[in-house]
């Protein structure tokens, strides 16, 4: 099961199922980690070059953010191996039989991640009854719509902004990613006062040190295009975005994109990690001892999955935006104040948090 077991330790994982389907040629892992506060929540990813390391790690996040959030929930994930850009029709059929597949695994409550949307989770509701991140005409809180992951990473900025040397008006941002995460937490930020500078995609680099017009950039996404199609600024190389000096540099796409190997090229001073692990702990131990505030993603990002234990639990869109900045907040001022009281990483101040939740849960359980 390549090296998913190496990570494993007491919290988890529970459960690790590979699914293959010859008939429609689905291949996908999904990771149970721990249920020891609830079921588990975590979403659905679906890339070429997924693998089952990657979703436990992914799944051990959850783990981590659900707790931390203090959500009645344990974390999981799951990964599909395709082209989230292959045809509607090819699609619906994979997702459908991938529902199908994780019926019986009622621990596990799906939701939309990279490469799947509120309309792929209505076809796994259609399918078993269960999922979150719905279209709001079935029930559920449009989080794409409303940026509740973008959301949730500028209060995280807000609440680190004490312990920043900058001000957030004016402040320069970069995001790598400028996806469904990246482009909101660019939008609430920008309302805030911040100048977009920098941005990527798949496709290249946009930059522009006179500052990016956000709605217009979003407005380019939307219809289909790339950052690169923006018609002012500098058209660079996708990896250029690590070397862009700013004040917030946002990853907000895949794993590990940030390491030791790179992490000495980035010219910033607070990182909201919008992504989940996106740089490796080597490259967080770098940053810090530079002096790089890293704010972990597990904490940062959590807008999204407290949006869908909202709406799982029945909760309305205004009690959702209420609860995701209360407890990014809160969790944000607890750990840096830890991490300063007691000399550590950010990180290991995160973990501390979340894991004692975790094992006081596990404390209830036979």
């Amino acid at each position: 099961m390549e090296d998913a077991f190496n990570f494993a330790d007491h919290l988890g994982p529970i459960k690790i199922v590979h699914i293959y389907d010859p008939k429609c040629a689905l291949k996908a892992v999904v990771a149970i980690d721990n249920i020891a506060r609830g079921p588990s929540i975590g979403g659905i990813r679906m890339a070429p070059d997924v693998s089952a390391e990657e979703a436990f790690r992914l799944a051990r996040a959850m783990t981590m953010k659900n707790s931390a959030a203090n959500l009645p929930h344990g974390g999981g994930k799951s990964v599909i191996f395709g082209n989230p850009r292959m045809a509607l029709a090819e699609k619906e059929r994979l997702i459908r039989a991938f529902a199908r597949a994780i019926r019986d695994l009622v621990e596990y409550i799906p939701g939309p991640d990279m490469g799947t949307d509120e309309g792929c989770m209505a076809w796994i509701k259609d399918e078993i009854g269960r999922a979150v991140g719905l279209p709001p005409e079935i029930g559920g809180i449009p989080l794409d719509e409303i940026g509740a992951t973008g959301l949730g990473l500028t209060a995280s900025v807000e609440a680190a902004m004490k312990y920043c040397d900058f001000d957030l008006k004016g402040a320069r941002v970069v995001v790598q990613g400028f996806g469904s995460v990246g482009k909101h937490a660019a939008r609430f930020l920008a309302d805030k006062g911040t100048l977009l500078v920098a941005a990527s995609d798949s496709h290249g680099t946009i930059y522009d040190p006179k500052g990016i017009d956000v709605s217009r950039l979003i407005a380019l996404k939307n219809s289909g295009r790339t950052v690169t199609d923006y018609p002012a600024g500098q058209k660079l190389h996708r990896d250029a975005v690590i070397d862009i000096d700013c004040e917030i540099w946002i990853p907000a796409a895949r794993p590990d994109v940030i390491h030791k190997e790179n992490a000495h090229r980035l010219k910033t001073k607070l990182v909201p990690q919008g992504a989940n692990i996106p740089f490796t702990p080597e490259a967080e131990r770098m940053l810090h001892q530079e002096g790089v505030l890293v704010l972990p993603d597990f904490i940062a990002n959590a807008g999204g999955v407290i949006c869908a234990s909202v709406e799982y639990h029945g909760g309305s869109q205004s009690q959702a935006v209420e609860i995701i900045e209360e407890k990014i907040r809160a969790n944000i001022e607890e750990v840096l104040a830890a991490a300063k009281r007691r000399d550590l990483l950010p990180r290991q101040a995160a973990v501390e948090l979340a894991e004692a939740r975790v094992n006081k849960a596990m404390a209830y359980r036979k």
